[in-house]
């Protein structure tokens, strides 16, 4: 069986390095929704622009990081184990170019059918006619981005496959910072925000958009430059391995697609909500994606290249070590942030976005989704963990099977619950069916013999921490609101007190993860 340093040197060295960046990408995100939140608030510019923006990132998560990434490891590896390292280049090399050539397709289809792109995915634009016209107008801008982005993925997960993944998670930060200039210049340069057109507030965010996605291709570039492993693009033909990987991406693009349906549905029917839904549940989600990215996208893009390699050579005792290890480390983290998040939702969403043009009003509903979205935020982390088992093993048609019915699933949950919970409903519906797709996903891991029993009442300490910090938290937050503090003080107490009752417990109980502190553990 696999042991603990190698487990640590092979995978938890990889999600610090990933953390580390996916962190300050992050934060610097916090801080451009905090900017955007100030500026345009939750109104008609604001869902103008995120449905402009979700649809390049829409097909980016499908293209790249959701569908392609996952195949393309295991394929690559399988060739590096059977060949070397030169001949599996010439793979990217075919990836690379179809990669290109497909997408720019694409984006030219979606450049001339955009109008009804956009009242399909949001058909109740079609009541506010400038706030369809401005989508319309920003999503063609932003739309090229897809090429851009997808090929900084590919090139990404070549990295990875050289556990070399801090270039990949530091990509996103360009496009923070990019956005926050844009935001800025926008704040800056207007007479009245108040006044402004809509087109006026958000055509500077839709150039940064463009803007970002050159520099990550710059970026990425020079990494490969000096890591000696630039793929040409020289087309020599489709070889036998990218014929095989072709054929495994059509379920795995499927599937990843499903899981981006989610997001849409949530949009469609927010969409026919009042203004300002959509805003509401991209706020909160927001928030949510920062434990959801910290830990199960690092740990994620750690555990891929590593369980691969480790399919590829036949070592599946290795593999149910490392899934076991991965579970607790990703446990530790998301248990705490999903509590913190449900019982501080509206500290937390007036501290970082109750000001300017974001309202009491906008506070309070994006609160509440947020505590939606916060139940099913330890399911979204372990299914991710969960998933990279499969697609190291090369089963991304199982994974597009489970991801279907939990569409479904989603689709029936939120149709039902917004009828009485409004865009709540729709948060709380994708909570639960992603419970429902990580809890099938457990079965068949424990069945085929990948995951342990043991590996969940590992858990069993970290829930009892949670349960304490909790009740520590909300004592606390009562007294600071007697105080009469602003939220984002007590907001920044409760966080700095939380962490250390919540990390002190741990320490003192031994419950921290091995690996985790020390960069190595000493030897026996």
């Amino acid at each position: 069986m696999q042991s603990i340093s190698t487990y640590t040197n092979s995978v938890i060295q990889g999600f610090k390095q990933v953390g580390v960046f996916t962190a300050i990408s992050r934060i610097l995100g916090l801080v451009r929704d905090v900017l955007l939140a100030l500026v345009l608030g939750a109104g008609a510019a604001s869902d103008a622009f995120l449905v402009a923006l979700k649809i390049p990132n829409f097909f980016r998560k499908i293209t790249a990081e959701g569908a392609l990434t996952n195949v393309f490891l295991p394929a690559y590896e399988k060739e590096v184990a059977e060949t070397n390292k030169k001949t599996a280049l010439h793979l990217v090399t075919e990836i690379q170019i179809l990669l290109v050539v497909s997408l720019s397709c694409i984006v030219i289809l979606f450049e001339l059918l955009m109008p009804s792109i956009i009242q399909f995915l949001a058909p109740g634009f079609k009541s506010t006619a400038e706030r369809l016209s401005a989508a319309v107008f920003l999503a063609r801008i932003t739309m090229p981005y897809l090429v851009m982005i997808s090929l900084v993925a590919l090139w990404s997960a070549l990295l990875n496959t050289h556990r070399i993944f801090w270039p990949g998670a530091a990509a996103p930060i360009l496009l923070n910072l990019a956005l926050i200039l844009g935001i800025i210049f926008v704040f800056l340069s207007a007479e009245s925000l108040s006044e402004e057109t809509i087109l006026g507030l958000t055509v500077p965010l839709a150039f940064s958009v463009l803007a970002a996605g050159l520099l990550q291709l710059l970026l990425i570039k020079i990494v490969l430059l000096r890591s000696k492993l630039n793929p040409s693009w020289r087309w020599t033909g489709l070889s036998k391995s990218g014929k095989e990987m072709w054929q495994s991406f059509v379920p795995a693009a499927l599937s990843a697609g499903s899981v981006q349906i989610n997001v849409f549905i949530d949009m469609i029917l927010a969409s026919l909500l009042q203004v300002g839904a959509i805003s509401w549940l991209y706020y909160s989600d927001r928030i949510n994606q920062l434990p959801l990215g910290i830990i199960g996208i690092a740990l994620g893009t750690a555990l891929l290249p590593h369980l691969a390699q480790l399919y590829a050579n036949g070592k599946i005792e290795e593999m149910r070590a490392s899934l076991s290890n991965s579970l607790y480390l990703a446990s530790f983290f998301t248990l705490p942030a999903a509590t913190a998040l449900m019982i501080l939702s509206s500290v937390i969403i007036s501290g970082v976005f109750g000001y300017g043009a974001f309202d009491e009003a906008d506070v309070e509903a994006t609160a509440k989704a947020l505590v939606a979205y916060a139940l099913g935020l330890p399911a979204f982390v372990a299914q991710k963990l969960f998933q990279v088992v499969f697609y190291a093993s090369n089963r991304p048609s199982l994974i597009l099977l489970i991801s279907s019915i939990t569409v479904f699933t989603n689709i029936v949950l939120s149709i039902i619950l917004m009828q009485t919970i409004g865009h709540i409903g729709l948060a709380l519906g994708t909570s639960i069916s992603a419970w429902g797709a990580t809890l099938w996903f457990a079965y068949l891991l424990i069945k085929e013999g990948y995951l342990i029993k043991n590996s969940f009442s590992r858990l069993l300490p970290l829930i009892m921490f949670c349960v304490l910090m909790a009740i520590f938290l909300i004592t606390l937050e009562i007294w600071l609101n007697k105080i009469l503090f602003l939220n984002i003080y007590i907001l920044a107490i409760l966080v700095f007190c939380g962490l250390f009752f919540y990390f002190g417990v741990s320490h003192l109980t031994g419950s921290i993860p091995s690996g985790l502190i020390k960069k190595n553990l000493p030897k026996n």
